[in-house]
């Protein structure tokens, strides 16, 4: 079973899904020009051809409302873990946001990651401590920086250890508020 990373932003419109529903569209339209016109009684192969269409809009529309509910929820999730990792970040003392890039490899004990200092561009390779919940790429750690491992104007270590204990709040990067001033919580 393929599980799907809940820090990527579900997409509402796919090339296929936009292609098919612009298809059905056009068939239905067509469909609703040509048969009122026509002045013979109705075949079965009309009814049927009109029972196909009219199957095929309310399976598009199932479809794209699933999505756009998908996506709403994802929103509400986002919104949520960001005005806790706000929140978590003002109350703690000195803190910084990772972003995890990849995840390498998952041992029972933690991770092997690459992450992305955010404040500074610097991408490292660093182990994970593991933690309660699933971290996936995409995911903004705040953490608070082991001041053993980073120092004012020493060069950046090899590999970064995140004690577990580090890790105070996650939330997914790209739903990230545009405009994140100290003191405001996001909606």
């Amino acid at each position: 079973m393929l599980i799907a990373n809940p820090v990527l932003k579900p997409r509402v419109a796919t090339v296929p899904l936009v292609l098919v529903s612009a298809a059905v569209s056009i068939g239905c339209v067509l469909f609703l020009i040509v048969v009122p016109a026509a002045t013979q009684p109705w075949s079965p192969a009309v009814i049927v051809s009109g029972g196909v269409l009219l199957s095929a809009v309310l399976v598009l529309a199932a479809q794209w409302w699933t999505r756009a509910r998908r996506r709403h929820a994802w929103a509400v999730y986002a919104n949520e873990r960001w005005a806790m990792l706000t929140a978590t970040k003002l109350a703690a003392g000195t803190t910084t946001e990772i972003t995890v890039l990849s995840v390498d490899e998952v041992q029972p004990t933690g991770s092997w990651i690459t992450i992305n200092w955010n404040r500074f561009g610097h991408i490292q390779h660093a182990w994970l401590e593991a933690l309660p919940e699933s971290i996936w790429p995409g995911s903004v750690l705040l953490v608070a920086p082991d001041p053993e491992q980073v120092r004012p104007g020493m060069p950046w270590p090899e590999t970064y250890f995140i004690q577990a204990s580090d890790c105070l709040a996650s939330a997914p990067a790209d739903g990230q508020p545009s405009t994140r001033l100290p003191g405001i919580v996001p909606k």
